[in-house]
Order: C-alpha cells, then sequence, then structure tokens
C-alpha cells in the first residue's frame, strides 16, 4: 500500500442563504485546518459568471491563504491561461514566491473557466489554440526562470521579482491535451477524475511515458482531483448525495439562480435524462462512512498509480465540510 498524499482544492462554493464574503473567509480557515492536519497542498480555483462561486483569482486569494497558514503548498487549481497576459501572470507567481519562498505551485488550465462569452470578455485576444498555449507555457517558464531567449522578447523583458525558489509547475487535464503540453516541458499533471471520471488512467499512463525531464521536474509527477464527502452518519452522507446530485445537474444545465433547499430536493421528480446524468455524475465522486470512502480513494490511487489525491469538498455547512477533511485526514495521517 502506497502512502496516499491528501490535497485540497477548494472553489470557494457560497452556501445557501450565505456571502461571498463568508465563503472566503471559510477558505481561511479551511486552509488552516489542512495545514494542521499535515494535507500536501491548498489550491484555489478559477471560475467566473457564477455566482454560487467565490473563487474567480486565484492570484488574489493565494497570497491571503498562505499568509493564514505555515506550511502547507499554496496554488492555483488552476490559472486558466488563455484569460490572462503570460507576462502577468509570471509577475503574480513570481511575487507569490518571493512572498513565500517554497510553497506556491502555479496550476495552469486551458479551459475558460466559465462561459466563452467571459473568457473573451477576460483576454479579447484568446484564441484558444495549442499554438498560443504552446507559446504562453513556454514565455511563463522563461520568465519565472529568469532566461533570456535568443531573439525573443525575453531579451529585452523579464518579470520581476524573478524567484529564488521557482513555484511548482503543473498542468491540469480532464480529457488529456493538456497531458501533451504537461510531457513535453516536464511539468506536473492533475488529471481531473471530478470532471471526467473516464480514461483518466490511460491519459495519465501516457503522460508518464512521454515526460521529458526539465530543470524543475526530473520525474514524472501525478495528483487525481475528485468531489469526497465523509461522515459516520449513513443519513447525512445520504442527505449529502441527494443535495450534490441536484447540483451537479444544476451547474450542467447552465442555472445561475439560488439552489433550492434539500426538501424542495427530495420532492424533485428527475425526467430520464436527469436521472442519465446522475448515474453517470456519481463516478465523479466519493460519500460515504471513513470504511467505504478510505477504501474508494485507495482504489482511486491505484488506478492513477499516483500517491496524492486532492479532494474538493462541497457541504451546506463548514463544521460538515471541516468534520470531512478531519475523517479523511484519521485515515492517512496517523498524527491527525
Amino acid at each position: 500500500m502506497k502512502n496516499i498524499k491528501i490535497s485540497v482544492l477548494d472553489q470557494s462554493q457560497v452556501a445557501r442563504n450565505s456571502t461571498a464574503h463568508q465563503a472566503l473567509m471559510d477558505s481561511g480557515r479551511l486552509v488552516q485546518l489542512a495545514d494542521i492536519l499535515g494535507f500536501e497542498r491548498y489550491w484555489v480555483s478559477e471560475h467566473h459568471n457564477f455566482k454560487l462561486v467565490a473563487g474567480t483569482t486565484p492570484e488574489v486569494l493565494i497570497p491571503y491563504l498562505a499568509a493564514q497558514s505555515a506550511r502547507i503548498r499554496v496554488g492555483s487549481g488552476g490559472i486558466m491561461l488563455p484569460n490572462h497576459s503570460a507576462l502577468k501572470v509570471s509577475e503574480n507567481f513570481g511575487m507569490l514566491a518571493t512572498l513565500f519562498p517554497g510553497r506556491i505551485d502555479l496550476g495552469i488550465g486551458r479551459a475558460p473557466g466559465g462561459d466563452r462569452l467571459s473568457a473573451q470578455l477576460l483576454n479579447p485576444a484568446n484564441t484558444f489554440s495549442e499554438k498560443d498555449l504552446y507559446q504562453q507555457l513556454t514565455d511563463v517558464k522563461a520568465w519565472l526562470r529568469g532566461e533570456e531567449l535568443p531573439e525573443t522578447v525575453h531579451e529585452k523583458v523579464k518579470a520581476y521579482p524573478i524567484p529564488e525558489i521557482m513555484p511548482e509547475l503543473w498542468m491540469l487535464t480532464s480529457s488529456g491535451g493538456s497531458a501533451q503540453f504537461a510531457a513535453h516541458f516536464g511539468m506536473a499533471l492533475s488529471f481531473a477524475h471530478f470532471i471526467n471520471p473516464q480514461g483518466g488512467p490511460e491519459v495519465v499512463a501516457m503522460y508518464r511515458d512521454s515526460f521529458k525531464p526539465s530543470a524543475e521536474l526530473a520525474e514524472p509527477k501525478v495528483n487525481v482531483g475528485i468531489f469526497a464527502f465523509c461522515n459516520e452518519d449513513e443519513e447525512v452522507v445520504a442527505n449529502w448525495v441527494t443535495d450534490f446530485d441536484y447540483r451537479m445537474l444544476h451547474i450542467e444545465m447552465g442555472a445561475t439562480g439560488d439552489i433550492l433547499s434539500l426538501e424542495e430536493i427530495k420532492a424533485k421528480e428527475y425526467n430520464p435524462h436527469e436521472r442519465a446524468r446522475i448515474a453517470w455524475n456519481r463516478s465523479r465522486f466519493i460519500a460515504g462512512t471513513p470504511d467505504v470512502v478510505k477504501q474508494k480513494l485507495e482504489a482511486l490511487a491505484d488506478a492513477y498509480n499516483s500517491d496524492e489525491i486532492m479532494i474538493a469538498t462541497w457541504a451546506d455547512t463548514f463544521e460538515d465540510r471541516k468534520h470531512s477533511y478531519e475523517l479523511i485526514a484519521e485515515m492517512f495521517y496517523k498524527n491527525a
């Protein structure tokens, strides 16, 4: 049995009858807990034009979270690079790595993090082409390293401050295309099983086979992301599953309004298409009592041949969310 490391993906979701301010304050409390429990890293996401998610700007939230903690690595899961200037991303993360040396991760994604109109407004020059992403990744690595690439803009422009310790560089993927970039550039890879529960182990195997060592990473490095919830009370787990089934449908259908109450969700009748989506979506999360969750997390790690699982846990109360992470810590960290 491999020694499994646990990390946190925090989307700063706004709970029922709550506010974005409270969601972000809860993120501050959660990173302190993850730090104490011995978790490996704490990532925050970039989402746009969705009122139930407060996490729109990882580069702003990361320094707050890093200042609230002492040991844990803090980073982006991820910066949606096509939405941004490569120079500005390099300046932001060079600054973060200078402020918090040895604790910053730069996780990069290529999706818009929302709808295409929002992406167009964030970066009107965005084409979502692989050629442009390749150039952006080349530029970010060069600027963070302080390199002077011959006959390029890097001879004249630097992204200051150049950090003494590079951020860890990760590519996020849910389909496989970005895994090829990770392998080519010698970056670590995070597979989003919570987005796409099919084909992940094959993508990871391809990444390992194609990996080219870089100055930052000598060997392939992989983690896998999953939604998860743990509680000793089976009724609490059942209510969470009922609620989360609806929430995932709500997001998929592009709904931007408020979430129904649990009682309203329980009374809801789903059509055949919705029931099929619910069945498929259940492979995107793990929920259960401690024994069940531990077994399923170990099986997930084995399937991906990874020793790190990144867990995103939504719950309507901070206490349920906190308790879930505490139970998971007890499974894998002896001193939790």
